[in-house]
């Protein structure tokens, strides 16, 4: 494995104190992996950025280096410039930019002043310069209310003219996906690292859940094999480290720029496929 590589974990603000405890655990114990960030989820008003706040001042008091993600809509300019202005008071240096999800029968135009993900990177180019370094979301497997495979990469290539200095990919299992797609990038004259997500695989049935909604294809060999495990937890545990291992080494060895974890919170999931890989 070459050293110029990223590695780095998501987190999500919990919403209780246990839930923060065990976010402070599962970061100590990720941290002495030496990653090259820690990125904290975001939600748009009230508690829930209050949450992610919380969040980021721990890391930060902890001198970990935090990349707070921060969405558009149903947010005003006003209000986006206020958390930008606390990021770059707090000396974060990197930031995940992203649209944010719609509320459900809700449309663009209606939340907010930005509508699109590439409108909040120029936005904090124009107020920043090149203080913080910007990633933005890529998918391999195209965004769920993409009209076409084509309509989605020109979306990308758009937050990449912007001033997108990174991508982060949504999880997939299929590598052919990735490559594809940044094969596809190339041929645009998108230059940018985009790194893979990876998602490990703890829980089949919230992992359906979750890439039923969000469009991430988990292959039909995988989806019978762990279906066959039931309620087995500790079996489809073992299945999943190896599925996600075996993609992660695919990818490491076609080329990609580094690895993006979902922890969902948990060390012992990631650390037992970083510890597969050897790295």
């Amino acid at each position: 494995m070459t050293t110029n590589r990223s590695f780095s974990f998501e987190l999500f603000p919990p919403k209780t104190e246990k839930g923060f405890e065990n976010l402070k655990t599962a970061v100590n114990q990720l941290n002495a992996l030496n990653p090259e960030f820690f990125s904290v989820t975001y939600g748009a008003g009230g508690s829930t950025q209050d949450r992610t706040f919380a969040s980021v001042d721990w890391l930060r008091e902890q001198q970990i280096e935090t990349a707070p993600h921060l969405s558009c809509i149903g947010s005003s300019r006003e209000e986006i410039l206020q958390i930008l202005d606390r990021y770059h008071e707090q000396k974060i240096r990197r930031l995940v930019a992203l649209r944010g999800d719609l509320p459900s029968g809700a449309g663009l135009g209606s939340l907010g002043e930005l509508n699109y993900a590439n409108e909040l990177v120029e936005m904090i180019k124009e107020r920043y310069g090149d203080h913080f370094y910007i990633e933005v979301a890529a998918y391999p497997e195209f965004h769920p209310q993409a009209n076409s495979a084509k309509a989605d990469l020109k979306n990308f290539k758009r937050k990449v003219e912007a001033g997108a200095d990174g991508a982060i990919t949504q999880y997939f299992y299929n590598p052919d996906a990735y490559f594809c797609f940044v094969e596809e990038c190339s041929d645009m004259g998108i230059d940018i690292p985009i790194v893979p997500g990876i998602m490990p695989i703890t829980n089949y049935v919230q992992l359906a859940r979750f890439s039923d909604a969000c469009g991430a294809e988990i292959p039909r060999w995988v989806r019978r094999r762990l279906e066959s495990f039931g309620d087995d937890l500790e079996g489809i545990r073992a299945f999943g480290a190896e599925v996600v291992t075996e993609l992660c080494r695919r990818l490491l060895d076609g080329g990609a720029p580094g690895l993006h974890f979902y922890t969902m919170n948990q060390a012992t999931p990631t650390l037992k496929i970083w510890n597969n890989l050897g790295l």
